[in-house]
């Protein structure tokens, strides 16, 4: 055993290390092993419990266990070695697992950050409606969830003609063609649809408006200027990336 004195630095690896060993250089920390006996009638250890228990432990409880054998009855080092041979592959495991964890996070951060991309541009995935038309949905966000790389987005419905007022404002309307002021509330009037969103015309290209009584109103100052804009769904669905089939 080393009787002298030193006065280096340490890293904390090392000082935890030393100060985990009695005085004859053996580990202190607390292990539950479970031994077996040879066919020669000695007795080694088969396992550990302590995950902090190391290769040099291990080597440094061989050793004391060759010094105290029956020179008459040599235990099977056969064993001790196959079960150190065990450990280091046990840790060599472990350390890839880490590495290997590493390697996911750096790779998830960098498919976010390159799938940032496509925040506020329309994409399709491989669901489709009850027509069999590709769904459609605008991304709110990409994210990250449990290691899959998911979007955020809000489907959308269909697109719908965009009719204005004398006043250069936009007609609000829903799907049924219903009128609405800017308060929210009906105005007895309705805009005739051929399908949802997109509109009825005259022979003048204006929209065909209805009053209260469905009445076809002809005075009205509704404008229809052939542009479109899509109509989204209330709720916000979260979609793997790798199910995007087209972003445009």
């Amino acid at each position: 055993m080393y009787a002298g004195s030193y006065t280096g630095s340490y890293t904390d690896a090392q000082y935890n290390q030393i100060k985990n060993r009695d005085d004859n250089g053996y580990t202190t920390r607390e292990v539950e092993t479970k031994s077996a006996t040879d066919a020669n009638g000695n007795s080694y250890t088969t396992s550990v419990s302590n995950d902090q228990l190391t290769n040099s432990d291990f080597l440094n409880l061989m050793i004391q266990e060759l010094k105290l054998q029956d020179p008459t009855k040599p235990m099977d080092s056969q064993r001790m070695m196959d079960t150190q041979l065990q450990m280091s592959t046990i840790e060599t495991n472990m350390a890839m697992a880490k590495s290997m964890d590493k390697l996911v996070s750096t790779f998830n951060q960098t498919s976010l950050s390159n799938a940032a991309n496509i925040i506020g541009k329309n994409i399709e995935d491989i669901n489709t409606d009850e027509n069999g038309v590709a769904k459609a949905y605008k991304v709110l966000s990409v994210e990250t969830i449990d290691d899959q790389l998911v979007v955020k987005a809000r489907q959308i419905m269909y697109m719908e003609d965009v009719v204005k007022d004398a006043d250069g404002n936009r007609l609000l309307y829903d799907q049924n063609g219903f009128i609405y002021n800017t308060d929210g509330e009906k105005t007895g009037q309705k805009i005739v649809l051929k399908n949802p969103g997109e509109i009825a015309t005259d022979a003048d290209g204006k929209p065909v408006i209805l009053d209260e009584n469905n009445e076809t109103v002809t005075d009205h100052t509704y404008t229809y200027e052939g542009l479109t804009t899509p109509v989204f769904a209330s709720e916000i669905s979260t979609i793997p990336f790798e199910n995007i089939t087209k972003i445009f």
